[in-house]
């Protein structure tokens, strides 16, 4: 392969091989053992204008999109390829690193392609043969959005889409526009079946009959399973929370849910939030109000929210407290800042110490646990999705959060929700630890203080004597 040019290559019984199985390709260049679903995906790929991968959690399937897009960038004669996903921090943080970690493997790719942040081009020839990163605004309008995908034309086009589960239609458009001028050209996306709408759900559904369908399913007893999912984590979720679960049928099945996921709120909403900051006059009587959420294991930590209705002030974390430590600081905590109340998450019984503590010290906490009943059963499956629910509302309604509340802002931006019948569902807690790599437990303390009515303790509130009720958008 020295002294490599398109029109040598081209003639190469080897190029011929890569060109008509993708899957030779992988195996050459990087020696993996393939699973069943790649090796499909792979060879499937140059002959299917449109392929679609619906899959389960941890498969492999942006490794799969990335050795095609090597595999089209390697064999056909000024490619362009353009790539998206479903945020810009996805697209960097994940295909386009998994491009920089194949082709650190392959001497090839080294000597003939250039990686750059945004864009792989060809040393040889960087104006015509690339592929390049491109990002789309949730807030932009249709024709903003479809825009990202614009402005391809040569005879060897590919459009990927990662993450496709939760994109919207209009990316599509001129990805479609551009396969009628082209030679050659193909558009692949792959992702969770998170959403009922999109170009995933498209694929899978009404427009069928145009796509190539690889379906992708970590069920650890389906013989055709992804040998990447764990069996044993697989099982693990169906035993907590039952095979008919939307985020099991996402995660686990790769099937669609009975009602799209979706997020609590954007990180727009939650940086403004994280930007306002208001003066006690401007939050006059609110009553004040602590949230503890007690660690559960090593790793997790112990936190306390002060809330003042539409104020929320810095977080106190705290790691490795016993019950009697726990209890006497909140105690101090709740006597410096005269709270007129206090909620202890009390899910699993982690945090009966703690109470049992407070109530030694003269104190009332009231007990929350997170899969009790909502005060409105008619829309909430439990307590933690009716809380969730306010604080999003709170926030959405001008509430105030700390500005280095980055924990917070990733709890709530990645908690996603359905519907089970007709109540709201928030995706299990564990997932989420396992999405950011850490417990949700600033997010937790944030929402307790949303967990009942409270009003004004006049005893407390030195010079405040009179009561009132509690609004938490106020």
């Amino acid at each position: 392969m020295d002294g490599w040019t398109p029109g040598q290559i081209a003639a190469t019984d080897q190029l011929v091989r890569w060109w008509d199985r993708p899957s030779t390709f992988v195996r050459d260049e990087f020696g993996v053992d393939l699973d069943d679903f790649q090796e499909e995906a792979l060879d499937r790929f140059p002959y299917s204008p449109r392929l679609a991968m619906r899959a389960s959690k941890g498969p492999g399937k942006t490794a799969t999109l990335a050795w095609m897009i090597w595999n089209f960038l390697v064999t056909r004669p000024h490619p362009k390829i353009a790539c998206t996903s479903i945020d810009a921090n996805n697209l960097s943080d994940n295909l386009w690193t998994e491009l920089a970690h194949w082709r650190n493997k392959s001497k090839l790719l080294q000597e003939k392609f250039e990686w750059t942040k945004t864009r792989i081009f060809s040393r040889e020839f960087p104006e015509t043969w690339w592929a390049s990163a491109r990002t789309w605004s949730k807030t932009a309008d249709k024709n903003q959005q479809s825009a990202t995908l614009a402005g391809l034309h040569a005879d060897y086009i590919l459009f990927i889409l990662d993450e496709s589960g939760g994109m919207p239609d209009a990316l599509m458009a001129s990805a479609e526009a551009a396969l009628s001028s082209c030679k050659e050209g193909h558009i692949v996306q792959a992702g969770n079946p998170t959403h009922l709408s999109g170009p995933l759900y498209a694929a899978c559904t009404r427009e069928r009959r145009l796509w190539t369908i690889i379906e992708v399913n970590g069920d650890p007893d389906n013989p055709r399973r992804a040998k990447r999912v764990s069996i044993e984590w697989a099982r693990q979720q169906i035993e907590k929370y039952g095979r008919e679960n939307p985020w099991v049928k996402v995660n686990v099945f790769g099937e669609f849910p009975p009602a799209s996921i979706n997020a609590l709120i954007g990180p727009d909403e939650v940086e403004a939030a994280m930007k306002r900051y208001y003066r006690a006059h401007e939050i006059g009587n609110a009553p004040k109000i602590l949230g503890v959420d007690v660690a559960r294991f090593g790793d997790d930590a112990s936190v306390l929210c002060r809330r003042q209705g539409i104020q929320v002030y810095d977080f106190k974390s705290y790691r490795n407290l016993d019950s009697n430590q726990g209890a006497g600081l909140v105690a101090r905590a709740w006597a410096d800042w005269e709270a007129d109340a206090t909620f202890i998450d009390m899910t699993g019984g982690w945090g009966t110490g703690w109470y049992d503590g407070l109530k030694r010290l003269g104190r009332a906490p009231i007990g929350i646990g997170f899969a009790n009943a909502a005060h409105n059963p008619a829309r909430f499956v439990n307590k933690r999705a009716e809380m969730y629910f306010d604080t999003v509302e709170w926030i959405k309604q001008g509430g105030a959060l700390p500005p280095s509340c980055h924990e917070v802002l990733a709890a709530l931006t990645q908690t996603t929700y359905t519907f089970q019948g007709d109540k709201i569902l928030l995706e299990p807690k564990e997932a989420i630890k396992e999405k950011l790599g850490y417990s949700p437990d600033e997010g937790d303390s944030l929402v307790l203080t949303f967990a009942e009515p409270v009003t004004v303790q006049p005893i407390l509130r030195r010079g405040r004597p009179k009561t009132e009720d509690y609004n938490p958008y106020r």
